[in-house]
This record gives structure tokens, sequence and C-alpha cells, in this order.
């Protein structure tokens, strides 16, 4: 059995940085002109005590420091959730054991001098704000204040959030009930708008959701995954317009005016300020649902299987997480 079998295996081994894939040649590479990049999956020293489960959420600090939010693979010693690396890929901390098996959506934060990241819990139905470190500042959870859940039953189970620059908080209850609840920087609940459907203001799905500041007014930007499109509403919850060129979005990244799209359909795409699809990246072109199960060995090189949560660098590149049961983060380095 070589070492990529044994990775397969789910047994406890520790993740190389920069491993390729297994015939050992070079990485692949994806995109075109100013969009091309070289694929690197199975990035970060990743410690044999952790092993991931479905890797859901990614963002970087002010520091350059990678944060993985993951659900825990059945056979791993540490319950841990949120793993962080440096720039280089060199293992850093972990905590946040109380969030295995729902670790989902994950929202860094700068405010004044600190940083601060929002997590959302699927299993548990709760939204959670942290330091850095794994301090708790506030968690909240089933939103029995909004009339939409006013009889304490009404499915829940928020999959992320978006913050607005006076600190309004916008979670997508994307798990539950299709709709958009929204509260006010220390907590308090405000409204509610969405539901399920399909017409104009309605979603299926709300899987992801941004703020999205490239145009003269900030609006949100909701990945209405089962509808297969972008929806756009402004910041009081108002429809505003439809955006296609998706089949299964899952939530967003930004820079330079280039929105980032992780699609669950097996590709990661690249929006212009005008919404119009730059690339593709990393397309597999084939089902999903079988391979995502699959051992690590198993996964195409320079292809997607189940891209579930993405993040541009400082620097430019890319970082995805995928929804496979092994779990699975790649760095996209830009070349040009």
């Amino acid at each position: 059995m070589n070492r990529r079998q044994f990775i397969g295996t789910g047994l406890a081994a520790p993740l190389i940085l920069g491993a390729q894939d297994k015939s050992g040649s070079k990485p692949a590479l994806v995109g075109s002109g100013a969009f091309r990049y070289e694929v690197i999956h199975d990035w970060g020293e990743l410690p044999p005590r952790i092993q991931y489960g479905n890797t859901h959420g990614v963002c970087e600090d002010s520091m350059g420091r990678i944060y993985v939010h993951h659900t825990v693979h059945k056979n791993s010693e540490s319950a841990d959730t949120i793993v962080v690396f440096d720039r280089n890929g060199k293992f850093v901390r972990s905590w946040g054991a109380q969030f295995k098996g729902g670790a989902h959506g994950l929202h860094i934060r700068r405010e004044g001098r600190d940083e601060y990241l929002y997590l959302c819990d699927t299993a548990k139905g709760l939204v959670s704000k942290m330091s850095l470190f794994g301090d708790e500042v506030f968690t909240l959870g089933y939103p029995k204040e909004s009339p939409a859940y006013a009889d304490g039953k009404t499915k829940y189970s928020p999959t992320n959030l978006a913050i607005a620059p006076n600190g309004d908080i916008y979670v997508g209850d994307g798990y539950g009930s299709s709709f958009v609840n929204v509260y006010n920087d220390a907590g308090k609940f405000l409204r509610t708008f969405g539901g399920k459907g399909s017409e104009g203001g309605k979603l299926d799905c709300p899987h992801g959701i941004a703020l999205d500041t490239r145009g003269a007014t900030p609006q949100l930007v909701v990945a209405d995954r089962a509808n297969k499109r972008l929806q756009y509403f402004n910041l009081a919850g108002e429809h505003v317009k439809f955006v296609e060129g998706v089949k299964a979005p899952c939530h967003f990244g930004e820079r330079n005016g280039i929105l980032l799209i992780p699609d669950l359909s097996s590709r990661v795409t690249l929006m212009d300020k005008n919404n119009k699809v730059i690339e593709h990246l990393g397309d597999l072109d084939a089902p999903y649902n079988d391979l995502r199960k699959k051992p690590r060995d198993q996964f195409p090189a320079g292809k997607f299987i189940c891209p579930h949560g993405a993040c541009f660098d400082s620097e430019g590149n890319i970082f995805v997480v995928e929804w496979v049961e092994v779990g699975r983060v790649t760095k996209l380095r830009h070349v040009s």
C-alpha cells in the first residue's frame, strides 16, 4: 500500500503540503489569460490527530492565515472543526469541537482593531461570533422572534451569513425554510424576508449570502442554490434581479471586482463586475454524487468534485474547500 492509498483509507495519516496527483506529475493548470492558476490539491500540513470531514468553509485573516471549517471525520482523534494554517500551509492551531457534525458557513470581519469569525452550525441551528482563538462573543439560536418561526416548529438550519456596513447580520436559512433572518450587530432580531419559492423575492436553499459592494449601492447577493441562480436584494430585503450562469451555487468570494462562486456541480466560477462569466475552473463535467464518497486517490487531478466554499487570498490566489467525505482543500495559485 503506497502513501496515497493509505490516506485514501481514512486512517490517521498527515496530509502533506502541496501534495500532487498520484502519478507525481506537475500540478495541473486551469483557466486562461489573466485568470490562470496552478492547482495544488491537499494544501496544508494537517496533523495526524485531525482528519477532515466535509470541508465547508474557508477564509483568510489580515495576517494571511487560512481558516478551514470542517465537520470532522468519524475516525478523527480530534473533534476540532476550525483548522488554522499560515500562508505557507504550516499548521498553526485548531479549535471548535462544539461545532462537530454541523460546521458549515464561515465569515471573517474586522471590527476596529480586532477580527472575528462568524460560524454557522447546521446541525444545532446556531450562528456564533467567535474570536480568532475560539472565544465566544455571542451565539444566535432558533429565530423565535420572527413571525415566520413563531410556531417553534418551522425548520431552521442556517448555512451562511453576510454582514452589512452598519453591522447588520443577514443569515441564510439554507437547509431550513429558505428565509433570510436579519439581526443587528449585537444579535437583536430585526426582520425576515424570502421564504421558499421560485418567483422574485423567494428562495429555495439560500445556501450562501454575501454583501456585494462592487456597484454604487451595496446589495445582498444570495446563492439561490436549488433555483440554480444568483438572486440580488437590497439591504431591506427587496428583490432586485436574478443572475444566471451557475448550476448549484454555494457561496461567494470577491477581489478587485471579480466575484468567486464555488459551485457544487463540480466547478468554480469567476464573474466580472457585470456578472458575466469569465471562467469555469476545474469543471469535472460529470456526476459527482458517487465520487464525493470515494478515497482521496480517486479524485481526478486538476478537477473539482463538489466545491462548497472558496475565498481569494491577499495575493490573488484562490482557496477551495469541497463537500467530500474525506475533505479536500485546494489552492489555486495565480500564475498569470
